[in-house]
């Protein structure tokens, strides 16, 4: 940061402007829209916003819903955030009368883009043993709404 200092009135104020990093870094980005580094400078800008559609983590107990087993704890992931503000919605052609959907609305939801499977061993009465399995979320992405 660079500060920028101006006297103001004859009062003997001093006034002392801070200029902000980020500002600069947005300008910068976008005033070389042309130039890669600052549209990935403009990317990194933009993830960095808290509400963004992102993995986030919890911990859930798994429990059999019938048998006496031993619970587990267990690290899960979902998705939350927001995609884009912008939805749209066209209008559709038809050669009939009738237009039973006449718009054809588009919008992006937070989505989990890639996730493995995973399986929990719980231990039962008795000595036996029943697989619990669940999609663990790797990666989230904004993807068209159905």
């Amino acid at each position: 940061m660079k500060p920028s200092i101006s006297t103001g009135p004859p009062s003997g104020l001093l006034l002392v402007l801070m200029c902000c990093p980020l500002l600069g870094f947005v300008q910068s980005a976008s005033s070389s829209s042309s130039n890669k580094a600052g549209d990935k400078g403009h990317q990194q800008l933009v993830d960095t916003d808290p509400d963004r559609c992102m993995r986030h983590h919890f911990v859930e107990t798994i429990t059999h819903p019938i048998y006496k087993c031993n619970s587990k704890m267990v690290l899960l992931a979902r998705c939350e955030g927001h995609c884009s503000h912008t939805t749209r919605s066209d209008p559709l052609i038809s050669f009939s009368s009738v237009l039973k959907q006449p718009f054809k609305s588009f919008c992006s939801c937070c989505r989990p883009h890639t996730s493995k499977l995973k399986a929990v061993r719980l231990r039962c009465a008795g000595g036996t043993r029943i697989t619990a399995t669940y999609r663990y979320i790797l990666a989230c992405n904004c993807e068209e709404c159905s």
